[in-house]
């Protein structure tokens, strides 16, 4: 939502955070109460915040009528799908890159046992 600046005849000019569709409307002093016009002064703005918290504030507005179950919470911690620690992981397979299966990476002489 943009944040607007208005300009009360008494008591100077403030910003109020108002959906698009009321920005021409007059808005109330938040100190007297009265009807103050808008006015441009500095260049718009909109007020942001970072995408871990508003996903907390979502959390915290979810939790607020009814708390996630233990089932639920566990289900929200688990890994997505084809993540490699929780699926079974793929046979190695000859290859042209790769001529013996090994699992580290081939080197000029596989045949050669190191220490």
């Amino acid at each position: 939502m943009p944040i607007y600046e208005y300009d009360c005849a008494t008591c100077g000019d403030f910003t109020q955070l108002r959906p698009m569709a009321e920005r021409d409307q007059p808005c109330g002093c938040p100190w007297c109460g009265g009807d103050s016009v808008r006015v441009i002064l500095s260049a718009p703005s909109l007020a942001t915040m970072s995408g871990s918290q508003a996903r907390a504030i979502a959390a915290n507005e979810r939790s607020a009528n009814a708390p996630q179950t233990v089932e639920e919470y566990a289900q929200s911690r688990k890994h997505p799908k084809g993540c490699g620690c929780c699926t079974p992981n793929k046979p190695l397979a000859p290859t042209k890159a790769n001529p013996h299966a090994l699992k580290t990476k081939p080197s000029a002489r596989p045949w050669m046992i190191s220490h």
